[in-house]
């Protein structure tokens, strides 16, 4: 049930033209990332993708301090090609063209996992992360291209920004794209674990549906072309069209009394807007709840609490992994403790949930465009206690 306190309460609860000869190229195309990048190509791409975060997704690159130095190159490539994902619409004329970028993208990420990526800083960085991955594991363990392409696809097919139909389906979306860049961080570490994955599940639905939330205003009110940044927009939201519209879920907006057209008129004093915001926003916080208590449940030696809904998908399978203690709750925990630094989003998404209960739900509030200045300090004592 929830519990009230005065209106609301929780459930405990985004070229330079260089004039040249044409010329053959003197090497194949298809050749190991290692002829041809450099080390300072490499470390240019880890400075791009860093100012990526830095302008467009601050807690990521507040929260990449959590991750080990072995897995940092991976974490840099995978959230910064989230973002340049997310900034398509944006950063793109027509469609058609969003389109071509998308497509773009997803051989960009074939290129980049089998050796040979386009001399592109995400792509190099990428590429330079698998390898490193599969040199430490001896060819153990790979970023999934399935999962890398599963977030450019269903970005995709949000370009318009078209609502979501329901909220389970906007939980959808956060699973397929925010839970995704968990699992592949996870992937990076290298770990192997359905039980790190259920709660990454729970945790990247959280941020993800919190963002969407954040973005609203952003979508609502688009702002100029390419003024929108981390510090007056939403990190790592699809791309604002230059149309107005609320991507509330309908089933939610239906039940609050919301109307579209009264939002883009009111913004915030649209009836019934903080009781749908309030609705989703719980949706968000519960995920928070359940990693919550199946942390709590794992560290105990006990079951995570209740089955996870996509361990039967091909990715989550890894396949009979024999016991090495022959203590399965005592293995849990190692691996949970292992992935808190994967788990750090989950502080960013809870710190934003419990500001805009502050602001009584209102998502056009000001102070909620910026990133929590409390977040460092929050995330540091969250990682030395072991909590979320």
């Amino acid at each position: 049930m929830l519990r009230q306190t005065g209106r609301f309460q929780y459930h405990n609860a985004r070229r330079a033209v260089r004039v040249f000869r044409r010329t053959y190229a003197a090497t194949s195309i298809e050749q190991p990332t290692g002829s041809l990048s450099s080390e300072a190509e490499i470390q240019s791409a880890r400075e791009y993708c860093l100012g990526l975060l830095r302008s467009y997704d601050t807690p990521s690159y507040i929260l990449r301090t959590y991750i080990p130095p072995s897995a940092l190159d991976a974490y840099l490539a995978i959230r910064a090609l989230n973002v340049d994902v997310a900034r398509t619409g944006d950063t793109t004329s027509t469609p058609t063209i969003a389109l071509m970028r998308m497509q773009f993208q997803r051989d960009a990420i074939t290129k980049a996992l089998s050796g040979s990526p386009p001399k592109q800083p995400i792509s190099l960085l990428l590429a330079k992360a698998q390898n490193d991955l599969q040199t430490r594991t001896g060819g153990q363990a790979k970023l999934s291209r399935s999962w890398l392409t599963r977030i450019v696809d269903t970005r995709e097919q949000y370009l318009g920004n078209s609502p979501y139909s329901s909220i389970e389906v906007l939980e959808r979306y956060a699973e397929n794209t925010y839970s995704t860049l968990l699992y592949l961080t996870l992937q990076a570490l290298p770990m192997a674990s359905v039980t790190a994955d259920h709660v990454a599940s729970h945790v990247g639905k959280a941020a993800g549906i919190a963002t969407v939330l954040r973005g609203l205003p952003l979508i609502a009110f688009p702002p100029a072309p390419n003024k929108h940044s981390n510090q007056n927009g939403v990190p790592g939201a699809v791309g604002a069209s230059r149309q107005g519209a609320v991507i509330l879920p309908l089933d939610v907006m239906a039940d609050a009394g919301v109307r579209e057209e009264e939002v883009l008129r009111k913004g915030a004093e649209a009836q019934g807007l903080r009781d749908a915001v309030f609705t989703v926003a719980t949706r968000a916080n519960d995920h928070l709840i359940t990693a919550r208590e199946m942390l709590k449940n794992i560290r105990a030696g006990e079951d995570a609490g209740h089955a996870f809904e996509h361990e039967d998908e091909e990715e989550h399978m890894y396949g009979a992994v024999p016991s090495k203690s022959g203590n399965k709750a005592k293995e849990q925990k190692q691996e949970i403790e292992r992935a808190m630094g994967v788990f750090m989003p989950a502080v960013a998404t809870s710190l934003w949930l419990e500001r805009l209960q502050k602001h009584d739900f209102d998502v056009f509030a000001p102070k909620l465009r910026v990133t929590d200045w409390r977040l460092p300090w929050k995330a540091f004592l969250a990682y030395s206690r072991k909590t979320i």
